[in-house]
């Protein structure tokens, strides 16, 4: 009997796309159904987001998920993976914003400011990464978090002072680069019923460079310095004795770490055309960020994907929902108060409380454990 040929063919395309697959997730595949499933509707809803909605708040909302994708991944790699507990993350977050604003700001609304901007961004927080690793990682754990504390009160704090430099209390707002201004067109005729804009090369350009970073920070995490680095976390000694130098190993996490999260803030500029000290150096930020890790889970950077895109979407759309639910349940005593839209914050606290008690391992965790996959 004779084989057709396209049997064999079929087979190599397709063992050439489930490598190149495994490829691109550096061989650190999401291990269950379920997290793949979920996994591929956040990326493809983010995808095609300005196609499927109409409106501002819905790119917008799919915009800051993509930052904080990698804001939070950025963070994973210091808690989760080097058991490092820092509190300057938005230091560093605010450095790529404040790099892009002055940039676009001070100089010209163009390519090379963006450039300029960015690369020197990154330039001092790779100084400053280094310096507060050296200095500081040698302490016990918990005084490294106090002066990582203390770094980014007094970031925060010089941001509003300078108000020559960076605005202060009221930031600074800019013009972009013609290509991603609203008025600009790339076709005379719609796409799909969209207009190809430059705010929707805007969010197409935070969408694509996300992605990037965050394959490359799932790409650092899964080598070798990676794995040294969760041999460390585990068992600081027993990796010292082993030969690795142990403060060398957590500053250069603590670099990468550093700059991920500034690319971060250079997109949330570039998205918001305005950076000040209340959208990237809160300490409200930094916060939400530890809740994002643990509620994805820890050590996990697809749970930054989840975590990241619950959060988020809570916070843009548990209101509105409060809103309706109240509305529609008029008349009955107690609960259109109860869930009232100006207690939304503390919904969305008992929700996280829970999410914690229920998923302690973080979602991810629990998926993996309860849905795995081969």
């Amino acid at each position: 009997m004779s084989t057709s040929p396209a049997l064999p063919l079929a087979f190599d395309e397709t063992r050439r796309s489930g490598g190149l697959l495994t490829g691109l997730l550096s061989s650190d595949l999401p291990r269950s159904r379920a997290l793949s499933f979920i996994l591929l509707a956040i990326v493809v809803l983010l995808a095609a987001t300005p196609f499927l909605f109409s409106g501002s708040q819905p790119v917008g909302t799919a915009a800051k998920i993509c930052v904080f994708i990698v804001l939070v991944a950025s963070y994973d790699l210091l808690l989760g993976y080097s058991g490092i507990v820092s509190f300057a993350h938005t230091m560093f977050f605010g450095i790529g914003g404040y790099g892009i604003a002055i940039a676009l700001e001070r100089i010209s609304p163009t390519w090379s400011s963006v450039a300029i901007g960015l690369a020197s961004a990154l330039a001092l927080s790779a100084v400053l990464a280094i310096a507060i690793g050296l200095l500081s990682l040698r302490v016990r754990a918990i005084f490294f978090s106090m002066i990582t504390l203390a770094v980014a009160s007094a970031a925060a704090v010089l941001a509003s002072q300078l108000s020559d430099i960076t605005g202060g209390e009221d930031g600074l707002s800019f013009q972009l680069p013609p290509a991603l201004r609203p008025a600009f067109r790339l076709f005379s005729e719609p796409v799909f019923g969209t207009m190809i804009n430059g705010r929707l090369l805007a969010y197409y350009l935070v969408f694509v460079v996300s992605l990037i970073v965050f394959l490359l920070l799932l790409r650092i995490v899964n080598s070798p310095f990676g794995r040294v680095l969760q041999a460390i976390r585990e068992n600081e000694f027993r990796a010292e004795a082993l030969g690795y130098r142990v403060v060398a190993y957590r500053t250069a996490a603590s670099v990468i770490s550093a700059l991920a999260a500034t690319v971060a803030g250079a997109l949330m500029a570039l998205w918001l055309r305005y950076n000040g000290p209340d959208t990237t150096l809160s300490f409200s930020i930094m916060i939400d960020i530890l809740l994002m890790v643990v509620i994805g889970g820890m050590g996990t950077m697809y749970g930054a994907v989840i975590g990241a895109a619950l959060f988020v979407l809570a916070q843009s759309y548990l209101q509105v929902l409060m809103g309706a639910g109240s509305a529609a349940l008029a008349g009955i005593p107690l609960l259109p108060n109860l869930i009232h839209p100006d207690r939304w914050l503390l919904w969305l606290g008992a929700l996280f409380i829970i999410s914690v008690y229920a998923f302690p391992g973080g979602i991810v965790g629990r998926l993996r454990q309860a849905n795995p996959k081969g």
